[in-house]
């Protein structure tokens, strides 16, 4: 039994007059909210939001993620765990036999019942460099589990512009652009000049020195001089790809 489908049963239970005003209100409760003692999992977002609570694994312990994934999936088909390691993944799979791990976005992903795709309403995931796959493939794979049709394009830095303007016909189709750059992060710029989709900038920590881990890329495209350029935090893949998913949905 999904949480959505427990909402439904109560409801159902209450229009019957199987139940009364407070014990509907009682069993609504202890619906959307588990109590860990030290996590509180918020299971009413999925109908807020359209996707369940997403679990941001780094910085918890492996029991703490563990315990988390395990009972968001006795209650949601689909559930998504970012900055997860391979040791995590581990253990999860004990649980959960189904789950996939994407080791270079650093994501674990559990798919049982996939979301539909409008296949006319596509999201490009434009990357400069190599570098910057992992957070790339992180808003992509987001964007996907989230039910969007993704388009990638990679390796098209502002470097070897001819790469970028050899793809551009690709990037023009989408519906949202998500471009993800590290260095001084430039190509968010050019990108944005070139469509007339909204653009959602995604800076990197790829680069030397006076990079300062990500911080020139995120002030260079903060400070874009091309108009519908959004700017997400440095490395921040999973929010770019979750607002590109609203907005792709968006009619």
């Amino acid at each position: 039994m999904s949480y959505e489908s427990d909402v439904h049963t109560l409801l159902s239970e209450f229009k019957q007059g199987k139940m009364s005003d407070s014990g509907l209100l009682e069993k609504l409760q202890e619906l959307n909210v588990t109590d860990l003692g030290f996590a509180k999992l918020d299971h009413n977002r999925s109908l807020r939001q359209g996707f369940p609570e997403v679990v941001y694994c780094e910085g918890k312990s492996l029991r703490q993620a563990r315990e988390i994934l395990r009972v968001l999936a006795a209650r949601h088909d689909n559930i998504l765990g970012t900055r997860a390691s391979r040791e995590l993944y581990d253990l999860v799979r004990e649980d959960l036999p189904d789950v996939v791990y994407h080791e270079e976005a650093r994501l674990l992903v559990l798919e049982r019942s996939p979301l539909p795709k409008d296949e006319t309403h596509v999201v490009a995931v434009v990357a400069a460099g190599t570098s910057d796959f992992p957070v790339a493939e992180e808003a992509a794979l987001t964007t996907e589990l989230m039910g969007n049709r993704v388009t990638r394009v990679y390796d098209v830095g502002v470097a070897g512009i001819h790469r970028l303007l050899g793809k551009l016909d690709i990037i023009r189709k989408a519906n949202v652009v998500v471009v993800v750059a590290g260095m001084e992060g430039a190509l968010a710029s050019v990108v944005g000049g070139l469509v007339d989709k909204p653009i959602i900038a995604v800076p990197t920590s790829v680069g030397y020195g006076a990079n300062f881990h990500g911080l020139a890329a995120l002030l260079g495209m903060l400070n874009s001089c091309s108009a519908g350029v959004a700017v997400v935090n440095i490395d921040n893949g999973f929010g770019a790809g979750r607002l590109a998913s609203t907005i792709n949905h968006l009619r």
